[in-house]
């Protein structure tokens, strides 16, 4: 059943996406409706604003006004999403809730796959993609979380980073 459940949006009245989520985890673990509502995300953002020339760091909604919730759709479940308090609906054509695509899971960074790289910073790779496609550089950093490698590339006797996507550059054997 739970590789069933899917990511979907639900549209509450804004400010209260947080009393929405709150209040759609009590009553999951109340029912015991874990296997059918997994997970209840309020996706949010660290944004540094400048105010009174103080800089603060703010925690912001990316989504006002919007939900997240991984669940496998039944009957039940709709009906119990529906019914909390602050929800005015699923998204989807006439409340008819579509879940979203795995391109648009990815993007949103709401599941992490596990990501493993067959290099590591100085080595030797072979760039496949991008405007230096073709070229051999070395690895100087890779952050798994931005999906992204610097590489040192020699181009007309100049070492030249450039930022690539994990899976623009592969292992030179």
């Amino acid at each position: 059943m739970a590789e069933n459940a899917r990511w979907y949006v639900i549209h509450t009245y804004s400010g209260y996406e947080n009393k929405v989520a709150t209040n759609l985890e009590k009553v999951v673990e109340n029912r015991r409706l874990h296997d059918l509502i997994q997970e209840v995300r309020v996706p949010t953002e660290i944004v540094t604003e400048i105010k009174d020339n103080q800089k603060k760091e703010v925690e912001r909604k990316i989504f006002p006004g919007y939900v997240l919730v991984k669940m496998v759709m039944t009957d039940d479940s709709w009906y119990v999403v529906r019914n909390v308090r602050g929800v005015t609906g699923f998204v989807g054509p006439a409340s008819k809730p579509v879940p979203l695509t795995d391109k648009e899971v990815a993007a949103l960074g709401m599941e992490s796959r596990p990501t493993e790289v067959g290099y590591a910073v100085g080595d030797s790779v072979y760039i496949t993609g991008g405007p230096l496609e073709g070229f051999i550089g070395t690895v100087e950093a890779i952050d798994i979380a931005k999906n992204s490698v610097r590489v040192i590339v020699s181009m007309f006797g100049r070492e030249t980073p450039a930022e690539l996507e994990l899976e623009q550059a592969k292992p030179v054997e």
